[in-house]
């Protein structure tokens, strides 16, 4: 028994293959471009610029710089807040920009387990 596909689909294996490499030159390009997004920093303020976060491309803290200005040692819970909101906003900013990234690539097209 033969399956009816509809006009378009299927098409034999020449058109089998070059799907495949359309998928094989989407996963290249998209980890060309994770190894890039990998590679860069990102500088976040957080308190009015009091302090300033230092993230890499990999989610990893390179260096938190606080304003001697805001170091009161009787009031941590707010230098806590700051620090907290400063790491929180550069997690999320690194994100934001690696879906951005790879969505030009992929065309917001999603495939678990693909990619």
């Amino acid at each position: 028994m033969r399956a009816n596909l509809p006009k378009g689909m299927g098409g034999g294996p020449q058109n089998m293959q070059a799907m495949i490499r359309q998928a094989q030159k989407m996963q290249e390009d998209m980890a060309a471009k994770q190894e890039e997004l990998d590679a860069r920093e990102y500088e976040i303020k957080a308190g009015g610029g009091a302090v300033v976060v230092k993230i890499s491309g990999k989610k990893e803290i390179l260096s938190i710089d606080i304003s001697p200005e805001i170091v009161d040692p009787d009031d941590i819970e707010t230098l806590s807040d700051i620090l907290v909101a400063g790491v929180n906003e550069a997690i999320k900013r690194v994100e934001e920009t690696n879906s951005t990234e790879m969505e030009k690539i992929t065309g917001s097209m999603s495939m678990p387990g693909l990619f």
